[in-house]
C-alpha cells in the first residue's frame, strides 16, 4: 500500500512540473508596457506605446521616442480583450537581461520594440531591435506578437 501511495504522489509531483519558459502574470503591481518606435518616420503610427494590466489596456498620448515620458489613457474593453494574452508570450528569459538595449534598435531605420515590465514595483525596460538576426532567438516570437498586437489595436 505504501508503494502505491508513493507512486501516486510521485506521479502528481511530476505532472505538476512545467518547462514553459514564457508568460508573466499581471496583477495590481505588475504591468507590461509595449510598443514600437521608428525614428525616420512621419505620422501617428511611428511611435506607439501601450500599457497592459490584468484588467485594462491604456495608450500613451505623448509618443516619446525614448519612452521616458509616458501619459496613458484607457482604451475600451473590446480592444483590451484582443490583446490581453500578450503576457502569455513574454519570454521570462528577458527578465535576466541586464542590458537595456538588445541588438541595435532603429540603427538602420528598421525601428525598435519598447518593452517595460513592472513586477512589484521593480521596473525593467528594454529597447529591442526589430531585425531578428540582431537579437536572440527567444525574442523572435515575442517581437512578432508585439507587432501583431499593435496592428490589431490600430485597425
Amino acid at each position: 500500500m505504501k508503494k502505491i501511495i508513493i507512486i501516486i504522489l510521485a506521479a502528481g509531483l511530476l505532472s505538476s512540473c512545467s518547462n514553459d519558459d514564457s508568460g508573466i502574470e499581471l496583477n495590481e503591481q505588475n504591468f507590461l508596457i509595449f510598443g514600437h518606435f521608428y525614428g525616420e518616420c512621419g505620422g501617428e503610427g511611428c511611435i506607439e506605446t501601450f500599457k497592459l494590466t490584468n484588467e485594462k489596456l491604456f495608450e500613451d498620448t505623448i509618443d516619446d521616442y525614448l519612452g521616458q515620458n509616458l501619459e496613458f489613457v484607457e482604451l475600451n474593453t473590446e480592444t483590451f480583450n484582443l490583446v490581453r494574452d500578450l503576457e502569455d508570450f513574454f519570454p521570462n528569459q528577458l527578465l535576466s537581461v541586464t542590458e537595456s538595449s538588445i541588438g541595435c534598435p532603429d540603427c538602420v531605420d528598421a525601428g525598435g520594440i519598447f518593452i517595460q515590465y513592472s513586477e512589484n514595483g521593480n521596473i525593467k525596460s528594454w529597447r529591442i531591435d526589430q531585425i531578428k538576426n540582431n537579437v536572440p532567438n527567444y525574442l523572435h516570437d515575442f517581437i512578432d506578437k508585439v507587432n501583431e498586437k499593435i496592428a490589431i489595436i490600430n485597425e
